[in-house]
């Protein structure tokens, strides 16, 4: 089972989510490299697909999906940064935690953000 490291960005009750051309909306993220940390991976995907810095990756939980162990942080990154699609990535979006649903989403994408939601109100 590949390795992912998958990034959570917040401001409020948004989050950013990434697309290719022709895909779902997801959380931005990808495989780690040989020998690679997550937190590094998480801050490296988020740059290569966004082009925003992030200044740290906290882990906050794993997630086992079909194809894929998503190690998943959160990310903080400035108020006034702006995302941008980079690299395969042909769009980028801040959505609402209420619309998400609505949204054509990866499984994966879905279910972290349901957990995501539930630890919070913990």
């Amino acid at each position: 089972m590949k390795k992912r490291a998958t990034v959570i960005c917040r401001r409020g009750k948004r989050i950013l989510l990434v697309a290719r051309s022709q895909s779902k909306w997801a959380l931005p993220g990808g495989i780690l490299k040989n020998g690679e940390q997550g937190s590094d991976a998480a801050l490296r995907e988020l740059k290569e697909e966004t082009r925003l810095s992030g200044k740290s990756a906290k882990h906050l939980f794993d997630f086992r999906g079909k194809q894929k162990h998503h190690h998943v942080f959160t990310c903080e990154i400035s108020n006034r940064a702006k995302a941008r699609p980079g690299n395969e990535i042909a769009k980028c979006r801040w959505v609402h935690l209420d619309d998400i649903s609505s949204l054509t989403t990866s499984g994966p994408t879905t279910n972290i953000v349901k957990l995501m939601s539930q630890r919070r109100k913990r």
